[in-house]
């Protein structure tokens, strides 16, 4: 039964079905395989039990917030701060992509979105300045995935959902990776800046960056809002959400950029987005509650158990297994259904579990930009115009540095665990 519902699903995809047909009609045929057509009205009550739960009422909210952001205009606000303080670094405006990206990742929580909202203002500024558009492209895909890892993000509010983790405890995990990410690049820009003549911009007077500092500060205050009140305790993840949200439409009547018609997009792209994933948790459930049936957790526990007893070489497989996993199966999929597999194999080589989710969801995150799925190129190709493969080929560079950053998160552990322990102390 497990064989059809696991190879029936990785088929569809690799077939171009769409995310939620693929696991409906996988999750159809092993029912009907094992012989339960009497009981298919179950299938239902187990979609919306898998959505049945509070704290994924977060996700909506911190898409809400994101969408918000961009109709107000922050994207170009962020835009322009970020080039101020880093446009006359060599390859100036690839380092003010990498920024922007850090500072947009505390309010969207989405590399998705990260995509969608600055890459159309980043990669025109790019091929405006004589970067190479194919160059502008693939930097803006790498630097979007920094998005998941700065809190908030959506992606740690569904591991912490199936790992039954703190919320908090992974957005602080999540805070020196992320940093760790977008100084790789940085640092890697700077490497190409000595093979190639990428313009600087001009540098910018003290005055310049006081009078666009609010700009700034103000995009900066959205993650610290999100992280303080979770830290402290003075709300939840989902309320966080909804501070982010109300923070936003302040804005909006601050800069007076927020109108009807941008605020009734908002929330119907929020609606959209919602719909889409939720759909996805509550198809993952049903997946989810076969393979228990079958007993494959315990049984894929037992089969990695045998093949090695240590945990150096079982994190070395995972990098590995999860890298190969994300070229084929987007990452809210992906995590819906692997991590209840992984979480006892974790639990048995003592491995922490915020540590673990800050590893799946930068490890699959990496597969934005992978075919064959590889969402994010194919974002790029409708904004840059330009063949699949090209952007392709101008990413592969950049996964130099950030494989690096994943091997560091992966064997030191204390780059995610030492702010959580700090703050909140230890687990």
């Amino acid at each position: 039964m497990t064989w059809i519902l696991v190879i029936g699903f990785i088929f569809l995809l690799v077939m171009r079905v769409p995310i939620i047909m693929a696991m409906g009609t996988a999750v159809l045929a092993t029912v009907v395989a094992a012989g339960f057509t009497s009981e298919l009205y179950i299938l239902p009550r187990h979609v919306a039990d898998g959505v049945d739960n509070a704290s994924l009422l977060a996700v909506p909210f911190f898409i809400m917030a994101g969408n918000l952001m961009n109709a107000v205009g922050m994207t170009d606000k962020i835009f322009n701060f970020a080039t101020l303080l880093v446009g006359h670094f060599r390859a100036g405006l690839a380092q003010v992509n990498v920024l922007a990206s850090m500072i947009f990742a505390g309010i969207s929580g989405s590399a998705v979105a990260d995509i969608a909202g600055l890459g159309t203002v980043e990669v025109k500024a790019m091929k405006d300045r004589g970067y190479p558009v194919e160059f502008a492209g693939a930097l803006t895909v790498a630097t979007a995935v920094i998005g998941p890892i700065i809190p908030p993000s959506i992606s740690l509010v569904i591991y912490g959902f199936l790992a039954d983790t703190s919320v908090g405890r992974l957005f602080l995990g999540g805070v020196i990776p992320g940093i760790l990410i977008g100084l790789s690049l940085m640092l890697w820009n700077r490497y190409l800046a000595t093979r190639h003549d990428f313009p600087r911009e001009p540098r910018a007077s003290l005055r310049d960056i006081g009078s666009h500092a609010i700009d700034g500060v103000a995009a900066l205050v959205a993650p610290g809002i999100i992280l303080g009140a979770i830290v402290t305790g003075y709300t939840t993840a989902t309320e966080a959400g909804v501070l982010a949200c109300a923070y936003s439409l302040l804005l909006g009547a601050f800069y007076r950029s927020l109108n009807i018609q941008k605020l009734v997009k908002a929330m119907t792209d929020t609606t959209k987005v919602t719909a889409m994933i939720m759909m996805i948790v509550g198809f993952s459930h049903v997946m989810g509650w076969l393979l228990a049936i079958e007993q494959i957790p315990q049984a894929m526990a037992e089969a990695v158990l045998l093949t090695t007893t240590d945990r150096n070489v079982f994190l070395l497989l995972m990098i590995f297994f999860l890298l190969a996993i994300g070229c084929v199966v987007e990452g809210v999929p992906a995590k819906l259904i692997l991590i209840p597999i992984l979480i006892p194999i974790v639990d048995q080589f003592g491995i922490d579990r915020v540590h673990f989710g800050l590893i799946i969801v930068y490890a699959l995150l990496l597969g934005l930009a992978t075919p064959p799925m590889g969402v994010g190129i194919y974002i790029m190709v409708g904004i840059t115009k330009k063949p699949f493969e090209v952007i392709t080929m101008a990413f592969l560079p950049f996964m130099v540095p950030l494989v690096i950053v994943l091997f560091m998160i992966t064997y030191i552990p204390q780059l995610t665990l030492w702010l959580p322990n700090l703050i909140m102390g230890p687990y």
